[in-house]
């Protein structure tokens, strides 16, 4: 009998040993994905950790470094840098809807925009832009894109999404929450111009944004263009192709459990960031750029969002040799015709 029972303790103890070895792989998977949704989406805890940091460095590596997009790109900042010495500006602040503070920098029209800089304008004061970064990104790096707006006879509105740069947050919005606090934008812009003719133009992220909104019922009839320029067609389906390159950790399941966190701790369904459903619902005339080259979205998300956009005008752009984020400094004017010539052309259709 004593053998039983001693047995039977064993067992027990054994038992509550494997029960408290599972529980403490399950908090430890948690405390994984806690910190996974932390060093990904929340800047101030990415920054602790440096991890801002080499997000962007892998970034940066994974793009092309041939001679023409050095020098482009350095032409493209020097012009920006003596624009800014003269171009008037302003900032703005506006809340989100859930209280953060989002902050932009307003550029006015080039006084010497249209015939007297030589380019093509039959702009009446109305038109505008707001123009949008992309992920751990901020407003300053699209100032080159202002620039060429403006000298168009645009105004362009410049935020930094949240989280970013001068706004607040506390988890980046992967497009989802972004497409809101750009609503916000474009309320400021038409209390500023009520007469307003509003593209959207953004890149990666900014340009997932873009495309989100075009989904809303809501959308004023203001916003009568987008530029996509390498947008992800998903949040869900660019973490599931980053994680691994990013933090060295495999997909399944941890992509769905952070989906789950995230819901928890900031809110929101990232599955809701998807710019593939959105366009199915388009009806806003859309250009999609993409760099053939692109190591961080594939150029196959653009041909895919082209392909599913429902909006009657769309044109694609896939341009050879650039890399992400960087078709604009590989061919700046096949890049700027084609975006002011598929504006235009609304322009004339409408």
């Amino acid at each position: 009998m004593n053998t039983i029972n001693g047995l039977e303790k064993k067992k027990k103890k054994r038992k509550y040993i494997i029960i408290g070895i599972l529980l403490l792989l399950f908090v430890l998977y948690w405390v994984l994905v806690y910190f996974l949704v932390s060093a990904a989406l929340v800047p101030s805890f990415m920054k602790k950790l440096d991890s801002f940091s080499e997000v962007t460095e892998k970034s940066v590596s994974e793009q092309k470094h041939t001679s023409d997009i050095k020098e482009n790109h350095k032409k493209a900042v020097d012009e920006t840098n003596a624009w800014l010495e003269t171009a008037k500006h302003q900032k703005y602040v506006t809340e989100s809807e859930d209280g953060y503070k989002l902050t932009a920098m307003c550029f006015e029209p080039d006084a010497a925009s249209g015939s007297a800089a030589g380019v093509p304008l039959e702009s009446d004061g109305h038109d505008w832009v707001l123009v949008l970064h992309g992920y751990t990104g901020w407003k300053e790096e699209m100032y080159p894109f202002a620039m060429e707006y403006c000298k168009r006879g645009y105004h362009a509105m410049v935020p930094d999404l949240r989280c970013q740069g001068e706004s607040e947050g506390d988890f980046i919005g992967m497009g989802y929450t972004d497409s809101y606090d750009c609503m916000r934008w474009i309320q400021g812009i038409l209390k500023l111009d009520p007469k307003a003719r509003i593209v959207l133009h953004g890149q990666s992220m900014g340009a997932a944004t873009a495309l989100i909104m075009s989904g809303r019922d809501d959308l004023p009839d203001c916003v009568r263009a987008i530029v996509s320029d390498c947008s992800y067609t998903d949040a869900y389906a660019m973490f599931e192709s980053k994680i691994n390159d990013w933090f060295s950790l495999p997909a399944f399941p941890l992509v769905d459990s952070a989906r789950l966190m995230l819901l928890l701790r900031g809110g929101y369904d990232i599955n809701k960031a998807s710019a593939a459903d959105a366009v199915k619902r388009s009806h806003t005339p859309t250009l999609f750029i993409h760099g053939a080259d692109d190591r961080m979205i594939s150029a196959d998300m653009s041909r895919e969002l082209y392909e599913d956009c429902a909006c009657a005008d769309k044109e694609l752009l896939i341009v050879d040799g650039a890399g992400h984020a960087q078709s604009q400094d590989k061919d700046p004017k096949r890049y700027y015709e084609s975006v002011f010539g598929f504006l235009n052309t609304f322009e004339k259709r409408g």
